[in-house]
């Protein structure tokens, strides 16, 4: 009997270790996958914004517009008063001179949106609202 005993003492110490060691690791993968959404890190901080970047082909070197964006900086003003006048506007976060370079650039580059997004320092999900499906 006390053999019986014995082994049933082992057992259950067995299973209890089995069982802790489950709970631990549950306990740890939860946590891995959950730090990210709680210790969030931004991901968008270079010091020059898409606006800001912008600004500077307008004002910069006249090649420099036509090289990133594909236009002349006379036929992209142009292609944005046409937009402006037929009802398109900017967004509360994206101004229409930035929607139109956005889809210009990601037409020009093939980037993704995701190179896009870093580009214009924007999420991903605002940078596909400015391209239409058929560039992705």
């Amino acid at each position: 009997m006390a053999r019986t005993t014995d082994l049933t003492t082992v057992r259950r110490r067995l299973f209890l270790q089995a069982a802790s060691l489950f709970i631990s690791s549950v306990a740890i993968a939860a946590h891995i996958y959950s730090a990210p959404l709680f210790d969030k890190i931004p991901y968008h901080t270079s010091a020059l914004s898409g606006e800001a970047w912008l600004l500077e082909l307008v004002e910069g070197h006249p090649e420099r517009i036509k090289t990133e964006l594909g236009m002349r900086l006379h036929v992209f003003l142009k292609l944005v008063d046409e937009l402006r006048r037929i009802g398109l506007s900017g967004s509360r976060n994206v101004s229409l001179e930035e929607q139109v370079a956005i889809f210009l650039y990601t037409a020009v580059t093939g980037l993704s949106i995701r190179h896009v997004g870093e580009r214009f320092q924007h999420a991903n999900a605002t940078i596909s609202w400015q391209v239409p499906p058929a560039f992705l």
